[in-house]
């Protein structure tokens, strides 16, 4: 999970962008572009509803509208505003 959200975090720079990182090694890992994305914040929620045998949607969305900003795709961020 630690790897997971790391991952994201470093590859947030290079989003949505039309040259990617990949196969390179000469990149800064943290910039000030970087973040956590929905990606994290739904990896936490699917840790949380597994650990607290909590209902996967209302995880999924108590998390999601804590963190409304982090990226969600459109018919997600509307399921989440229900």
């Amino acid at each position: 999970m630690l790897g997971a959200i790391i991952g994201d975090y470093i590859g947030s720079q290079m989003e949505f962008k039309q040259e990617r990182l990949l196969y390179r090694e000469d990149f800064e890992l943290i910039t000030k572009n970087c973040r956590f994305t929905d990606d994290t914040v739904m990896t936490i929620a699917t840790a949380d509803a597994i650990l607290n045998n909590k209902d996967f949607a209302v995880s999924y969305k108590d998390w999601g509208r804590k963190y409304p900003g982090a990226g969600y795709g459109g018919m997600f961020g509307n399921w989440l505003s229900q």
